[in-house]
């Protein structure tokens, strides 16, 4: 099986390398591959068996002025890849796609209502690679070892604040982006059925909750994080208040759904703080 990881510069993109290693692996980074160019694209996956999709516009607030830019890549470029790729193809989408006014987890047939720009042009890409036939995977508050997260962000501003002030209002599932590499390798392997999955942790809490649960982990006192509102951070584009995936299809899958999200924290945090 030869394996295409589009975006292999990115968080995800570094973890599905690692998980991957030994496999036969075409890591495209962005200066590697534009899936913008239709043409390049064709090329780029025609020898492959499987095309992971980790490319994108991931600038949430620079969508909001840049509607169209960030179209271009998480929508019209992933539908490049979709007609390149079609049933090979596993793409990487996002809560965005939904307003967050749920009171219960957003099941994966979920009606799609996205809040901002950045959620518009997910939901593009994902329409055309469901019209082509493929997979879409969609996570959330994905944090991990490589680039920057929520997660080490908290863990870099407890070394220079005694306190911190976190949104409490905000309710998703921590999703650790090596766990979601394993997922999706283990979803390609398996010859499961295309569609929509929700690849994120199971369980929720708050961005407060998360910031508490970071600082336990790594042996810092949780009360010096103080929990606020959104209204006190206000930000270019929206934010969904609810973010949490219902995880039903992999019961047909053959592929089990991720564990709960504290249980991944703790087993991620020796490599978050080795990388400070």
């Amino acid at each position: 099986m030869r394996w295409l990881i589009t975006g292999a510069g990115g968080m995800l993109g570094q973890d599905l390398q690692t998980v991957l290693d030994g496999s036969d692996v075409i890591a495209a980074t962005r200066a590697d591959l534009d899936i913008t160019d239709a043409t390049a694209v064709r090329d780029a996956v025609s020898d492959a068996d499987v095309v992971i999709n980790a490319a994108a516009w991931t600038d949430v607030d620079g969508a909001e002025a840049a509607e169209e830019a960030a179209t271009a890549i998480n929508g019209h470029g992933v539908r490049n890849l979709a007609e390149a790729a079609g049933k090979r193809l596993i793409h990487i989408s996002t809560d965005y796609v939904f307003d967050g006014a749920a009171t219960s987890p957003y099941p994966e047939d979920a009606a799609r209502a996205p809040l901002n720009a950045y959620g518009r042009g997910k939901a593009v890409g994902e329409e055309a690679v469901l019209a082509a036939g493929g997979f879409v995977v969609r996570t959330a508050w994905l944090y991990g070892e490589h680039g920057p997260n929520f997660v080490r962000t908290m863990l870099r501003l407890a070394a220079e604040r005694d306190t911190l002030d976190v949104v409490d209002d905000q309710q998703g599932p921590p999703t650790w982006s090596y766990a979601l590499a394993q997922q999706l390798v283990a979803l390609a392997r398996a010859g499961a059925a295309p569609g929509v999955y929700h690849g994120t942790a199971a369980g929720s809490t708050t961005w407060f909750g998360l910031a508490q649960a970071t600082f336990a982990e790594a042996g810092l006192d949780p009360s010096r994080v103080r929990p606020t509102t959104s209204d006190r951070f206000v930000r270019p584009a929206p934010r969904p208040s609810y973010s949490v995936l219902g995880h039903g299809r992999w019961a047909g899958s053959g592929v089990a759904p991720l564990p709960d999200w504290r249980t991944s924290l703790s087993e991620a945090m020796p490599a978050l703080l080795k990388q400070g």
